[in-house]
């Protein structure tokens, strides 16, 4: 019986201070995290003459709570062994996914997460997701791991390899 009390009266106490604290005390959303259309971003991955990733832009600015649509446009990619893998982990792993589209495939995500993008051949693809959490989020560009002797699907700079790498700012 003086366990329920306690208990209870922790639970006044804690209803009470949350109450006196004010309307900041309860977290607030950024945004409607389904709130359409969603604001279109441009991602250009393109090949230079030494073989060397170009991307543009390099710094891509979002505002948290927003909701984006990013186009990852590749359209110099020659074949399987000249395309670009696309990680962005500390992005996704700070934002409520909704959905990526690859040619009129869509795959609804809804907060799940990804590995990579993998251009291998010339075309766009586009990853419609909110920013959670506000900060500098880089991001890589480099080699398939196949073209560079690796496993298929393997994660992470390829060192052997031509790589780059960009950022997300997100406020």
């Amino acid at each position: 019986m003086t366990r329920i009390l306690t208990i209870t009266l922790l639970s006044a106490a804690l209803c009470a201070a949350l109450l006196s604290a004010g309307p900041r005390a309860w977290a607030e959303s950024l945004g409607n995290l389904a709130q359409y259309p969603p604001q279109g971003v441009d991602l250009t991955i393109t090949t230079a003459a030494d073989g060397m990733p170009v991307i543009e832009p390099l710094d891509i600015r979002l505002i948290s709570g927003r909701y984006y649509r990013l186009t990852i446009h590749c359209p110099d990619v020659q074949g399987d062994l000249s395309g670009w893998r696309i990680e962005m982990p500390a992005l996704l792993n700070n934002a409520h996914l909704r959905l990526v589209t690859v040619g009129d495939i869509e795959i609804h995500l809804q907060g799940k997460s990804f590995n990579a993008i993998e251009c291998d051949e010339a075309g766009s693809a586009h990853v419609s997701f909110v920013p959670i959490k506000p900060g500098d989020f880089q991001f890589y560009v480099g080699n398939v791991p196949l073209a560079v002797g690796r496993p298929i699907g393997e994660s992470g700079v390829q060192t052997k390899g031509k790589f780059a790498f960009g950022q997300f700012s997100v406020q």
